[in-house]
């Protein structure tokens, strides 16, 4: 049986992936692409709907396809624990899924992962992500996941030592971890956890040198995953066992916050 795929913001540079991998996928089918502003009753008759629109729409994409009793795997970023805990009865209610992948990348969920399991044994811990000028919203998704499973290893220990967060330049604060973002032509998507501890260091980076390439694997499990998902599921690392203290690196379910009528992300910040 074919699954019929219905992508939003399929018009978009991640969507074009996102299409190209569906179309080429055995069992799926591209049957609508709208852009972010297309009108939402478009995702009629899809067996799943594929969400890479905009931070600003993607609230409203999820909210749609749940109403109409469909699974949604969500690529666009902007989705926090405290955002996607929102989410989470809904999904349940309907007994659909909810699949959130901040990064089809593998290299970059290894990256996470890594940073995740390091981050009990240094007190320090800041995060650097570069992406291109043309991406809308900061901090990345993927820095947000990051910062949320180094807070989940080191519940034990607590947040991370994080001084002067009072002065802005010091970065937005995502459970207790300090991200900086650059926008800046020439880069396609980079990240930097920095940690550090007495007399060392440990950076763990990642680069994304061809999107279409890198994301591809990932875009393919998640398709699969999403078409029988029940619930929701963050995470290609909640997909494929990477064996890198999966246990301790997965942040526990959120309570739902209000956004105060503002889109886009809900970052919790802490002091440390």
């Amino acid at each position: 049986m074919t699954t019929r795929v219905a992508i939003v913001g399929g018009t978009g540079k991640l969507g074009g992936i996102i299409r190209d991998v569906v179309a080429a996928e055995s069992g799926f089918e591209v049957s609508a692409v709208l852009s972010s502003s297309s009108p939402l009753s478009e995702l009629a008759g899809a067996d799943l709907v594929v969400d890479a629109s905009t931070p600003a729409v993607s609230i409203d994409v999820v909210r749609a396809a749940i109403e109409q009793g469909t699974s949604v795997l969500v690529g666009t970023s902007g989705w926090s624990a405290e955002r996607i805990a929102l989410i989470r009865p809904l999904a349940d209610a309907a007994g659909v899924g909810a699949v959130f992948i901040p990064n089809f990348s593998l290299g970059s969920v290894l990256g996470s992962a890594l940073a995740a399991a390091a981050a009990p044994f240094f007190p320090s811990i800041e995060i650097v992500e570069a992406h291109r000028e043309t991406k809308i919203d900061s901090p990345s998704g993927t820095a947000v996941r990051t910062a949320e499973l180094i807070a989940a290893a080191r519940e034990a220990v607590g947040p991370v030592e994080s001084p002067h967060v009072d002065q802005r330049a010091r970065g937005q604060q995502v459970a207790s971890v300090p991200i900086h973002s650059l926008r800046r032509p020439g880069v396609v998507a980079r990240q930097e956890t920095i940690l550090s501890g007495a007399g060392e260091s440990l950076t763990i980076a990642h680069d994304t040198v061809d999107p279409a390439l890198a994301y591809a694997p990932g875009i393919r499990l998640a398709l699969r995953a999403a078409r029988d998902a029940q619930g929701v599921v963050v995470g290609l690392d909640s997909l494929i066992d990477i064996g890198i203290g999966r246990a301790a690196a997965t942040p526990a379910p959120q309570s739902p916050v209000d956004e105060g009528g503002v889109p886009g992300q809900v970052a919790r910040t802490t002091g440390a």
